[in-house]
């Protein structure tokens, strides 16, 4: 018998794509054991495998047919399958033991000296416990319960992106840093498939090579450690230990269709392509450069123009320009980046676009590395910064078309649209007066990262240059969502997570934004409220909308969204009617485990499932 390697006895286990290479009688296949063992486990370590297929044809043999999925073709006496990874991520690189070794003892020594007691390795970091302690992978699992009836118009995909680290970390946690994870139900005339499995980036892929983290987290990023972090780094990418050239970001926070592809985002590396098969599972295919025409990272939060199929997206960065903008068409071309000069480095996580503008946020949160050396951690709000919003024409050929207007420091982290009334146009948000995103082992109410955020309207008078603006509710509200129909068009319906004092989101909120200004301060837009109920916690409600287009009903549609139930520790999905936001829910699907806390995300229509590339 070959080394490594097992004789094929049946194929109904095994899913199989070739690509044939008669010159060596070598099939490259990519191998997904639809039962998960041990050994497939060990061997696989999460990882497309690539596996070679010998063919052996003695002169006395035989033909034999065979089928490897939709592929069928003729084989002569034994096929056998190769157990052996193309990379071996139980073993380390042999030309450099001795660079790993010495990089792993400074690491450990130099983090137990600096970090003290404060490392994930001394306590339990709060955001690794409890619901957001991660979960492993989990296969399509088939016919889960459904209490209700799932409406027609949600076949489809509902995936939710998140942070769930594979290793244990050495020193900080944010919860920026755990590896991306994508959560699904795929929905079938009334049916639910649950799955679960990480983004295969080249940071996570390079990290199950050794076994441990390796990579620097934002959490590392406070204090004097940080400069070592860094450094350590640097250092291993120079010795051949890490290979940086492919991105080291995570994959873990949120994800956009855009033609014919679904994209997983990390602001600070290029999207993620992932496939959904057939049966509800997911594959990551690579990196998506636009035929290397992205060279530098992608936003998490793009917009898409449904009318014109467009995709708008920036980046921020360390180095200047500091911003760059960019289009791409609905077919997948990326346009010439616009570079868009700034006064500092600033952490932008997301924008928005009306009709004729892209809208950016030139606010106080500063990205901080001179901070290290005093204490501080690497993002940093600074009331003195001057704050801005700035209105550049959507495809504008130069930064310095932008136009700013001040505002009083604050913080958005996130935008719900922007469309134009006359000679404004109207930004509508979620605001905070400051933002801390200080790593804390030990949750901190008074530190809570929603503490204070509320509903907001900024409206730029492009005649005046004057900028009004306003509170539209006294919840707390964040992630929020609109029919994506009317993105960059004016919105009657936005919908928001409510949070409570722990950082926990315990239902949906609508806001009618038709609603008429008062005298007060600030008015309540609030037209219903759907609670989770105690001890429940949800994530992002995606709006899905009951039928494609402009023509019905804006709020006709529903409301999709994770539940986890603190007291049973079990959880759902939940979907609910967006018109009538009514205390009972259309449809619950029960889940075979927890799904923990996450970041945002996406609805794929089976029209769009379809179209996959």
């Amino acid at each position: 018998m070959r080394p490594n390697a097992v004789k094929l006895a049946s194929t109904s286990e095994l899913c199989l794509t070739l690509t044939n290479m008669p010159c060596s009688k070598l099939w490259e296949i990519n191998h997904k054991p639809t039962r998960t063992t041990t050994q497939t486990r060990r061997n696989q370590q999460r990882l497309n495998v690539i596996m070679k297929v010998a063919v052996a044809c003695p002169d006395d043999s035989t033909d034999h047919q065979f089928t490897f999925g939709s592929n069928v073709g003729t084989l002569k006496d034994e096929v056998w399958i190769s157990t052996q990874p193309k990379v071996d991520h139980g073993e380390t690189p042999k030309s450099s033991n001795w660079a790993i070794s010495l990089c792993d003892i400074l690491e450990k020594k130099t983090m137990s000296w600096a970090l003290g007691n404060d490392t994930c390795e001394k306590e339990e970091c709060y955001l690794l416990s409890d619901n957001y302690a991660p979960v492993e992978e989990m296969a399509p699992t088939t016919d889960l319960p459904v209490i209700g009836k799932i409406p027609a118009c949600m076949n489809g995909m509902f995936a939710r992106n998140g942070p769930n680290p594979k290793f244990k970390p050495l020193g900080g946690y944010h919860w920026f840093d755990g590896d991306g994870m994508i959560h699904g139900l795929k929905i079938k005339d009334g049916k639910a498939t649950y799955v679960a499995r990480y983004v295969q980036t080249a940071k996570l892929q390079q990290e199950e090579r050794y076994g441990a983290s390796k990579f620097f987290k934002v959490g590392d990023l406070k204090g004097i450690p940080g400069y070592f972090v860094i450094a350590l780094q640097l250092l291993r990418n120079a010795l051949g230990v890490l290979d940086c050239s492919k991105g080291y970001g995570t994959g873990n926070t949120s994800l956009v269709f855009h033609n014919k592809k679904l994209l997983a985002l990390h602001e600070q590396d290029k999207p993620y392509n992932i496939k959904v098969s057939e049966d509800g599972d997911l594959h990551t295919i690579g990196l998506e450069d636009f035929e290397q025409k992205l060279e530098h990272p992608f936003t998490a939060h793009p917009k898409i123009d449904p009318i014109t199929g467009e995709m708008f997206l920036f980046t921020y960065q360390f180095v200047a320009p500091h911003l760059i903008y960019r289009v791409v068409s609905k077919d997948g071309i990326a346009g010439e980046p616009v570079p868009i000069t700034m006064p500092s480095p600033v952490l932008m996580h997301d924008f928005a676009i009306s009709e004729n503008y892209a809208c950016f946020m030139d606010l106080p949160l500063v990205l901080n590395p001179m901070g290290l050396a005093t204490g501080e951690f690497v993002f940093k709000f600074d009331p003195s910064k001057e704050t801005r919003l700035g209105l550049l024409p959507r495809y504008a050929t130069s930064g310095s078309q932008i136009r700013w207007f001040k505002i009083p420091p604050c913080s958005v982290t996130h935008t719900v649209n922007a469309w134009e009334e006359g000679d404004e146009v109207i930004l509508t948000c979620c605001r905070k007066d400051d933002i801390d995103l200080n790593p804390e082992q030990v949750f901190k109410k008074e530190r809570a990262w929603s503490l204070g955020v509320r509903l907001y309207e900024f409206r730029m008078n492009l005649k005046t240059g004057i900028v009004k603006h306003s509170q539209l509710s006294n919840l707390c509200t964040e992630y929020p969502r609109i029919n994506p129909e009317y993105t960059g068009r004016k919105t009657c319906f936005a919908y928001c997570a409510i949070f409570d004092e722990t950082d926990k989101i315990t239902g949906v909120v609508k806001y009618d934004l038709r609603k008429e200004s008062s005298s007060a301060k600030s008015r309540e837009l609030k037209a219903g409220v759907f609670e989770y109920g105690t001890g429940r916690v949800g994530g992002e409600a995606i709006f899905v909308p009951r039928n494609s287009g402009m023509d019905g009903p804006e709020d006709d549609g529903y409301l999709i969204s994770f539940v986890h139930d603190e007291i049973n520790e079990t959880s759902e999905v939940i979907i609910i009617d967006a018109k009538t936001m009514d205390p009972e829910p259309v449809a619950v699907v029960k889940l075979p485990r927890r799904v923990p806390h996450g970041f945002h995300a996406h609805f794929v229509s089976e029209e769009q499932l379809r179209q996959q590339a």
